[in-house]
């Protein structure tokens, strides 16, 4: 059977015959030579740039990054945000008048009170907030009945 195949091989003539040879190899002045096309995507200075990056982080024995790219492109949209967020708070606060910022600064030291005397009254003995509500209940009586 492979002498068979061998002989097949040989009766079989060569599809180089049947082809015609271009003409620009014969030297013709005349004729414009064909150029190989460019690649634009390879042509692009970013995927040349990109290439060389991969190219000497294989030497240099790194790997490509852990995180997938859509992962990194949301982790860069969240610090965005943020920085954002930040910026206009400390715009806000630059256009707020003293008058303005004394208040909150107010409202800050009445917040600390009040979060201070909760603290003191959770540690409070059982007897005192029982006589507090009480006397809630009883200021709430009398001036429902005036």
């Amino acid at each position: 059977p492979a002498s068979m195949y061998s002989e097949i091989q040989r009766e079989r003539p060569e599809v180089r015959n049947f082809m015609s040879h271009p003409d620009y190899i014969d030297g013709n002045p005349d004729l414009i030579k064909p150029k190989k096309l460019l690649n634009p995507v390879k042509a692009s200075k970013s995927h040349q740039e990109l290439h060389r990056e991969l190219l000497m982080n294989h030497k240099r024995g790194l790997g490509v990054e852990s995180k997938p790219e859509l992962q990194r492109v949301l982790e860069h949209r969240r610090r965005n945000q943020l920085l954002r967020q930040k910026k206009e708070e400390e715009e806000a606060k630059k256009l707020q008048s003293p008058f303005e910022q004394e208040l909150l600064k107010r409202q800050q030291r009445l917040d600390q009170l009040e979060r201070g005397q909760e603290k003191h009254e959770e540690h409070a003995p059982e007897f005192i907030k029982v006589k507090e509500n009480l006397r809630r209940t009883s200021t709430l009586t009398g001036e429902e009945k005036v």
